[in-house]
This record gives structure tokens, sequence and C-alpha cells, in this order.
């Protein structure tokens, strides 16, 4: 063949770009199978039950369809063919790929063997990989081709629905009918197809006979030879690692045994006239039970071959070979591959260590590093392959690696490196590529005896191109650019591959193997990425999620491995590496899948560590809790008995430990569970503190933020748990006993701190701000909504129905001594102090949201209160004309029903607005602990508050006030309830007389509180034992709301109120049947207590309407009834 010839065909750009086509083809073909499998995911003119007449039919006929005989079975399609076009037209075309990719593969496979190429890896590495990798591409796409089921249906149905359309067949049609029927049977026709290659292919195996037996050696001859180390010979440290075969150094062991097992068997006869073929073939079936055509698409090829070598005659040996072969697989393949995995964890560690040390190596010893993630990752998939298809073996547990993240890291750690430093890499390899390549190459070229013009002018651009170059470039950040170059190189290999050529390759060794290391040079220089993606990518994972998934979960249950578990989410940005142009449509899905295991990963990784923290903190809130005053008094009652020597405790009698014992330790080996935990937590944490973020499909993803948002998920629902508030008996926990755990969690939580980089503090203000919100930002009751609720229905219902007294002087709820015992004690649960711990656990915001709530239920009674004034109001408009006449209002409240009611739901609204003052006076506490220089200005800004501000004003001042729990005259929430119970269809007058009468029902039902056995005045409490002193709160905060909302004056309308009760409190005074006004003096008191606690009325006005002199006396009598106890 001419030099002209040679140059024209083009080899080494075909080579290329069918490769690169060959491959977008094949993950078309895996698409579609996979598309086909999964009903969910199968074309709907598939699946549609109207279709399974015509399915059937075009199966049965394929490809010879008559479309106007057969018009009945066809008839669905006719209707639907719209839809049937539109749906098909992408899967015929990527069978129409295949077909003519399949042209082109014959057509360059005959030009190579017309041309006579030589192959060697060796040599034309570049040559003869794209030429193995066309034949093992070409033959993949047609073993997954022939895996479709529904291939004649796809292609059948696409026709009958375009002659229906078009009137005739789709010209490709006929072709592709006859290609689908030839490769039902695919390793016939392909072994038919290959039968006139069998020299080229043969040659190009053999080849690898200098590369595959040293590359598949077992553990024990890597530990011999100390391989991948950098220490074995330290005074070669700082030189080049070089050697004559550099791009079959990190050749992946998978590509090489898919090339020799798939080429010898499509090219099976030289296997019976080559023993070095036979041995090659031996060993790689020796390798494994499976080679990967694509992605999670496996062939068995021990089955495969021994099934098609059944059909061939004088192949009984081979056969025997295969199972000979298998044999030795299941019983030792498993342990040799465990045994690699375990030196090259050893391996990669003490590579990674190195260079983490002193980054200026990875320049030199760049080869060392892809050698080592090529190694590495061939382990990894072969365990994936065979870990997904286990065979019969007696040593299952060689099939499974509890140790696989540490391997996983250290890969990932040598790719960091390599891109992190890439310009010390460039830097080092250009002087190289300028000072010494080029000059080599220059020399090697003087050396040639023929040099045609062509192969001349290449190896001269070469050469001043790369002598051209300077540290400047590095320095200046250009980038550079060598694909010209590379595919240049390629383009001279297949020139000078070619039989009779003027300068051939073989002959001139030392020229192969120098432009082999210049490649590699320089892409060191610009593919620095590429290399790593064809030595480490591990993209393959994505299709194997359970295999991730068991992977991972053997590495969690391994203490050593735990700080490794990060490799699991780093590996998910390989996977956006799988896509292929060809195939946009699985594009989402990869990434949704990428991103969904990353984060589950992340997820568990993240609740892990959450269990160990939740443990250590749960342990130390123990040992908080032992500090508190409640578990003193154990400790005195010893120390008190030992004074006054009392008697020893009992023989048997357990002693109870001090706190601080548990520090105390008499032998460091002693490992306790705290250790354990401590130790966990640090491997746990170092998983999340070797890198701050990483990129998964171009979202950022920042794994201590997992770690930040299970640990606020976590920690919320166990301050939650801590509460401990059942419902149905309404059991909860102190406020004070919650807050000194939470406390003691928020000093524990410190500790993760001292592990990782994180923002405890942040995390620690957002979770309990939520808890001062009804709702979490999960959904979930917070201690604000549980508080609340028990609070309301638990402590003030009890208080309502009398079981429980308001106590001013002790500034708490007491529990009755009566029959009806409760459950709890109210003074524990409303205290200064507990009521301060609720403060400071719900805030500011918590508190409002507990008022709005206790308002909600004021509403309530004011609600029905009006309803009794309305049914009563001519009574009560008489009465309020008439308070002044004995006669007629006494003859006017025997007309009057529902007092009791009235009076009963007002102390009701007393009982709550005292609780709410107290809440208030313990915020206001709070705050000014935490917030003085805040609490200063809000009281000032309250103090310019006068009567002749603007009411808008006030209330806005008063809002802001009552928000850090500073009393006011007019209780804005209260003011903002009434306000909201108003209705449109309500006028302000109605709404006026309905006020003013109501402080009328009031006062004229006051009378009937002597009556009650349990209006008497305690001394001890400061407050009578049904509540009704909290009617003094409830009057003068209701009156002050209700005028406010009106806009009307609220001093006027309780003076009116003080002249209304006074005089019936009076004529009370009057009742000559002493027995049953008894209480009468208690009930005085409340007269002198509503005009104390109210900042419009004064002394002065009671006494100017009710005599001080019963006020006194009715002190007398209260206070002598009362019994003081000393003791």
């Amino acid at each position: 063949m001419s030099r002209t010839m040679t140059y024209q065909h083009k080899l080494a750009e075909k080579l290329t770009i069918l490769n690169e086509r060959g491959q977008g083809v094949l993950v078309r073909m895996n698409y579609i199978k996979k598309m086909c499998s999964d009903p969910k995911l199968k074309p709907s003119c598939l699946t549609e039950k109207s279709m399974e007449t015509a399915v059937k039919y075009i199966n049965k006929k394929f490809p010879n369809i008559d479309f106007r005989g057969s018009s009945q079975q066809l008839s669905n399609i006719q209707r639907d063919k719209s839809d049937v076009l539109k749906h098909l037209t992408s899967y015929y075309h990527s069978f129409l790929d295949v077909m003519e990719f399949r042209d082109h593969v014959y057509e360059l496979l005959n030009t190579i063997d017309a041309c006579q190429c030589f192959f060697n890896i060796t040599l034309n590495f570049d040559f003869t990989k794209n030429y193995l990798d066309l034949i093992v591409t070409y033959t993949s796409v047609i073993i997954m081709l022939s895996r479709i089921d529904d291939k004649k249906v796809l292609v059948g149905m696409y026709n009958c629905a375009h002659e229906m359309s078009n009137g005739n067949t789709d010209p490709a049609y006929p072709r592709l009918g006859q290609m689908l029927l030839e490769y039902d049977h695919p390793w016939k026709k392909l072994t038919e197809e290959f039968g006139p290659h069998t020299k080229s292919v043969t040659e190009a195996l053999l080849s690898l006979q200098l590369v595959y037996p040293r590359r598949n050696l077992p553990a024990e001859a890597w530990r011999g030879a100390q391989l991948l180390s950098l220490l074995s010979a330290p005074a070669t440290m700082l030189g080049p690692v070089s050697c004559e075969t550099i791009p079959c150094e990190y050749l992946a062991m998978e590509v090489m045994e898919r090339w020799i097992i798939l080429g010898f068997l499509l090219c099976h006869s030289s296997l019976n006239t080559n023993p070095p073929s036979q041995d090659l073939w031996k060993m790689a079936l020796r390798s494994g039970m499976c080679v990967s055509l694509i992605r999670d698409e496996v062939l068995f090829f021990h089955k495969t071959i021994e099934d098609f070598f059944d059909t061939l005659k004088g192949y009984n040996k081979r056969i025997a070979d295969i199972k000979e072969a298998k044999e030795n697989v299941i019983i030792s393949c498993g342990a040799i591959h465990r045994d690699r995995r375990t030196y090259l964890r050893g391996a990669l560690k003490e590579l990674t260590n190195i260079l983490e040390d002193e980054p200026g190596l990875l320049a030199p010893k760049a080869l060392f590093v892809f050698m080592a993630l090529s190694f590495s990752r061939d382990e990894i998939l072969w365990l994936v392959r065979h870990s997904e298809n286990v065979p019969k073996t007696k040593t299952p547990e060689d099939y499974m690696d509890s140790q696989m993240a540490e391997l996983l890291f250290y890969m990932e750690k040598l790719r960091t490196m390599m891109r992190r430093h890439s310009r010390i890499i460039q830097r080092y390899h250009l002087q190289y590529l300028a000072q010494f390549d080029a000059l080599a190459l220059n020399d090697t070229m003087q050396t040639l005896y023929v040099c045609p013009e062509e192969e001349s002018v290449l190896m001269t651009s070469f050469v001043s191109t790369l002598s051209g170059m300077t540290i400047k470039q590095v320095e200046n950040g250009e980038e550079f650019d060598f694909r010209g170059l590379r595919l240049d190189w390629l383009r001279l290999q297949s020139y000078t591959s070619v039989s009779k050529a003027p300068l051939s390759l073989k002959e001139s060794p030392d020229l192969a193997k120098l432009m082999n290391m210049t490649t590699f040079h320089t892409m060191m220089m610009d593919n620095i990425q590429g290399l790593l993606q064809e030595t480490s990518d591990l993209s393959t994972l994505c299709f194997y999620p359970r295999i991730m998934e068991k992977m991972f979960n053997q590495s969690c249950e391994e203490v050593q491995m735990q700080r490794y578990l990060i490799a699991f989410p780093w590996i998910c940005s390989h996977f956006s590496q799988c896509s292929d142009p060809l195939c946009p449509e699985e594009g989402s899905a990869l990434e949704k899948k990428s991103l969904k295991y990353c984060i589950a990963f992340l997820e568990e990784i993240a609740k892990q560590t959450c269990n160990v923290i939740m443990e250590i903190c749960a342990e130390q809130c123990n040992l908080s809790d032992q500090l508190l005053p409640k578990h003193c008094a154990q400790t005195i009652s010893k120390a008190r008995n030992k004074k006054q020597k009392k008697q020893t405790p009992r023989k048997n009698e357990v002693q109870s430990e001090k706190p601080g014992t548990e520090s105390q330790r008499k032998d460091r080996a002693i490992v306790t569970n705290m250790d354990k935990l401590h130790l966990t937590l640090t491997e746990l944490c170092a998983s999340f503190s070797h890198s701050h973020h990483f990129t998964v499909w171009d979202h950022t993803i920042i794994p201590a933020e997992f770690l930040l948002a299970q640990l606020e998920i976590r920690l919320a629902r166990t301050i939650v748990r801590m509460t401990d508030y059942n419902q149905s008996t309404q059991a909860i926990s102190r406020p004070s006993d919650l807050l000194a755990g939470v406390r003691a969690y928020m000093t524990s939580l410190q500790i993760l701190t001292r592990y990782i980089s994180v923002d405890v503090t942040r995390m620690l203000r957002s979770l309990l701000l939520q808890q001062t919100q009804p709702l979490d930002s999960q959904g979930e009751q917070t201690v604000t909504t549980l508080y609340t609720n028990w609070y309301l229905e638990g402590l003030l219902r009890q208080a309502s129905s009398g079981q429980i007294i308001h106590s001013p002087n002790m500034r708490c709820f007491m529990n009755q001594s009566n029959e009806n015992e409760t459950s709890f004690s109210a003074q524990e649960y409303s205290d200064i102090k507990e009521l301060q711990a609720l403060a400071e656990l719900i805030g500011p915001y918590g508190m409002k949201f507990l008022s709005e709530n206790l308002m909600w239920h004021i509403t309530s009674q004011v609600s029905e209160l009006k309803k009794l004034v309305i049914e009563n109001m001519d009574i009560l408009v008489q009465m309020r004309s008439n308070f002044d006449k004995p006669e007629k209002m006494a003859d006017l409240k025997k007309r009057l029903p529902a007092s009791e009611n009235v009076l009963k739901r007002m102390t009701i609204i007393g009982v709550i607005l005292s609780f709410r003052a107290m809440t208030q006076d313990a915020l206001r506490e709070v705050m000014q602990n935490h917030c003085p220089f805040l609490i200063g200005p809000i009281e000032c800004l309250k103090d310019f508050i006068s009567p002749e501000t603007d009411i808008k004003v006030t209330l806005n001042v008063f809002e802001l006030a009552s928000a850090a729990g500073v009393p006011c005259e007019v209780d804005p929430a209260l003011v903002s309830a009434l306000a909201n119970m108003r209705t449109d269809n309500s006028s302000t007058d109605e709404e006026y007389k309905l006020a003013c009468l109501l402080l009328v029902y009031i006062a004229v039902s006051l009378p009937v509180l002597a009556l009650d056995a349990n209006s008497y005045y305690s001394r001890e409490y400061g407050g009578h034992h049904n509540n009704i002193h909290c009617l003094a709160t409830g009057i003068n905060q209701l009156v002050a709301a209700m005028f406010t909302t009106l806009n009307k004056n609220i001093e006027e309308h309780l003076k009116e109120f003080l002249l209304v009760a006074s005089s019936t409190l009076l004529q009370l005074g009057q009742n000559l049947e002493r027995i049953e006004s008894k209480n009468r003096e208690s009930v005085y008191l409340l007269l002198h207590l509503i005009v104390e606690e109210s900042p419009f009325l004064t002394q002065d006005m009671l006494e100017s309407c009710f005599p001080y002199v019963l006020l006194r006396n009715a002190y007398r009598e209260v206070y002598k009834a009362f019994i003081l106890t000393t003791g």
C-alpha cells in the first residue's frame, strides 16, 4: 500500500472518533435495556393492554410484517400512530446508531487488516489500546443489543407507525431488521465477523504478555518487591520514576482482562494453534468469574465460553481448561484479592502520609500515584462485581471487606493532592519536557536512518513545541493544551505501524519508548484530571447501591474505620462521570441518585455521631443531676446522725456513692464506657474534619452541616422527652429540673468543638429559639407548647376549681389540704425559681405564646359574662340607677339570677391574670439578668407615658414593656384579645353599655361570696381559700382593658364600681342572720385589695364610700381567727 494511501486512511482519527462514539452507543443500549426492563419506565405503547395483540403479532412476524393484511391486529397502532412515533423515535434511531457504528467498525477493521498493521502495547501503546478498545466496545454494544428483549417490538412497531403515517417503510428498516435477527445468537455471528481479523487481534493480545503477567501477581510478590513504597530506596526518593512502559504501568487490569477474554473468544482459533495464546487466556480465566461490559452489566465468561465452545468441534481441551480455571477461581481467587487489598491499604497510607508531608515529591513520583490509584480501583471494582455475584465457596468472607472505607479514603486523598498541587507538578514536568524530553527526542531523530517527510514534520513539531516552553508560563498561570501533540503521536504510530513503512516503529523501539514517556509528561501538564479519571474513576459504584450500602455498614461497625467513612460520600462526586452526551435523558436521574446516596451516607454518619454525643451528654446530665440540691438530703441526714452519734448503718445496707467517684481510677488500663464513647466520637468527628466541602453534580456539600442538622433534631427531641410530659396523668418535670438538664447538655456539647470545627453555639441558639415557638422546624411540639398546655390544663384548671390556692404571700400557688389531693405539689411548679426557670427555657417568645393562650381562656369567660349581662340587662340597668336605695336593691337582687356564676367566672379570670402577673415578674427578672442594658431603656420609655399620650402610642410602648416582663397599668395582651372579640355588627355604644353593666353585675354579686364557706381569708397565704382575692386583679385589669378598647375613662368607671360594691357590701352588714354571712369580714377585704392593686384608685376614694373602721375591724377579725404555730 502506498504512503499516500496510508496517510489518507486516517486510522488514528477514526480510531479516536469511533471509540468515543462507541461508548456513547453502548451507554444508549444500556439505557434502553434498563428502561425496557422496568415496567414503570417501559414505553406506554408496549404496556397498554390494547396493544397486546399488536405486540404479539410483531414479535411473531418480525421483520416481515404485513401492514395491509393484518389490519385487525395492528388497528390500535393505526389509531395511536402519532403517539407511537413520538415515544419510539429515540429508540429506533438508537438502533440505527448501532447499525451505523457497526458499518464504520467493519470498514476500519478491514482497512487496518489491509494495511497489515502491527500492534505492540509496549511500543505503539495508543494505537494498540485504541484498536483493542474498539473491538471490546463493539462486542459490548452487540451483546447489550442482544440483551434487549423488546428490540424487535420497538423497531417493528415504529416502522408500522411510520408506514401508516407516511405510506412507505423507513429506508433503513430492512437492514436494521436483518441485523437484529443476525444477533439473536450474538457470539456465533461475532466470531464469524472477526475470523478474518484473527492475526491482528492475536498479535495485539500477545503483546500483553509483557504487561499482564507482571501486573497479575499475588500480594506476596508485591510485598517482596516493596511495590509503591517510597521508603524502600531512600537514596532515590528525589529521582523521577521512569520505565520503558510508563502507560502500561497504570493500565487497568480489568481492561486487559476484558481484552484477553473477549478477544480470544472472538478469535478462538488461535487458542488451538498458539500455545502463548493459551497461556495468556488461561491466566485471564483464573482472574475471576465475570468481566464488566458496562456499568453493572457483566459477562460470566466461563459459562459463556463453555456454552459457545460446546457448539464447536475440537474444543474439548479448551472446555476442560475453562472448568479447571473456574474451580481455581472458586477456591483461591477471593483470598488473592483480599490479600491485595490488605497490601494496598498499607501502601496507600504510607504513600499518602509521605506526599502530604512533602508535596514536592508528587511531581517525580506521579507515576507511583497513578499506579496506586489504578491498582486500588481494580481491586475495588473486582470486589464489587463479585460481591453482587458471589460464587458458591467455602470462604464467602473473602467477598466482604469491612475495611473498604480506608482504601477509598486514601484513594480520594491522593486524587485531592494531585489536583491541589497541580502547579508544582506542572513546574517540574515543564522543565522535564523542555530540558530532557525535547533534547532526547532531537537526538533520537538524528539516529534514524530513514525519516519520510510527513513523519519528519511531526517529530520536528514535537521538538519545537516542547523546547519552546518556559517557567514563566506556569508562573503566569497559563493553561496548557497538548492534545494536538498527543494526537500527532497517535498519527505517527499509525503511519509507522503499517507494513513496509519506511520508518517502522518496530525497528525504532527507543523512539516509541521516549514518545510514550513524553506523552505521559504532557498529560502531567494539561490532563491530570483526565488521568485521575482513567485510573481511579469509581462511577460504576453508582449502579451497585446495595453493595455500597453493605460495605458502608460493615465499615461503620469497625471503630478503626469510622474516621474513613467520609470516603463513601466523596465517591458520589465520581458519579457525574458516568453520564454521556449521547444519552442526556438519564442525566437528571443520575444526579438525583448521586445526591440521594451522598446525603444518605452523610446522614447515617451524622446519626451515628449524634448517638455517641447524646450518650455522652446523657451520662454528663446524670452526673450533673447528682449535684442538684434535691439530692443533698441524704448526705445532710448522714452528717447529722454522725454528729449526734446515732446508730451506724446496717451491714447489708448499700452505701450510695458520692458524686465524683466515677472519676477516680486506680488502673489506667481499665476502659470505661465513657472512654469508649470518646474514642468513637474522635473517630467519627475525624471523618467530618477531612474536608470542609466537596461537590456532587454542581451541588456543594458541607458535611459538618449534616452533623449539626442531625444534632439539632436529636437534641430537640431529647429536650422535649426530658419534660416527661404525660397528657393522661398531667405529669411533667419541673422547669428548674429541665433547665438544669438542658444546661448540662449544652455544657457537654461544647466538647464537640475539641474534635471538629463546628459552630455549636449557633446550633444551640437556633435550637433553643425553636423551643420558644409552638412548633419546631420539624413540625413537632416544643417545650413551650408542653408547658403551656400543662399550666393551663394541670395547674390553672385545678386552681379554678378551688383545689389549688393562689398565695400572694408565698408568691406561688399552693395545694389545698382536702380530700381531693392533687397529683403534684403546686408550689414546686409555681414558685419564683420555677417560673424564672420557665422564662429561661421558653424566653419572651414562649411567654408571649403562653399569654396568648391565657388570653384565649379569659376571652372565653368574658364572652359568657356578656351573655349573662344581655340576659339580665333590664334588671342591671335599674340596679345601676338605684344602687343607693337599699329597699329597691333588695327587691332587684331577688330577681337577679346567676350571681354565683358571674363571680365564679370572674374568679377564673382573676386566677389566670394572677398567674400571668407571676410569669411576667419571672420574665422581668430573667431579662434583667441577661440584658440589663435593654431593660433599662424600656422602663425609661414606659415611664414617659402619661394619660395625655395617644392611646396607640401607649399600647405600643406597653406591648414592648410587656414583652420584657415589665408591668404596665393596662395589659396590652388583654386589650388586644378583647378588641379581637368585637364583631363587625357590634357598635361601640353597645359594647360600652355591656361593660358598664358587667361592672354593676360583679359589684352587686359580691355579697354572695359571704355565703361560701371557703371565702375566709388566710393570713398564712395572704388570700382567700377559694381564690376570690384574685377578683381584685381580675377586676382591675379587665376594667382597664375593656375601657381602653372603648377609649373611655378607666378611673371614672372604677369609682362607679367602688360605689356600687361598697353600697352592696354595707347592706351586707345590716344582715341580722349572722350565720349566713359568717365570712363577711373576709369579703370586706376585697374592696381594700381592689384599691390596693389598682393604679387608678386611692385609699381616699375608698374611704369616701366605705368606712375605714369596717376594714380595720375586718382585718382584726380574720387575723384573730388565725392560729400562729411555731416549731
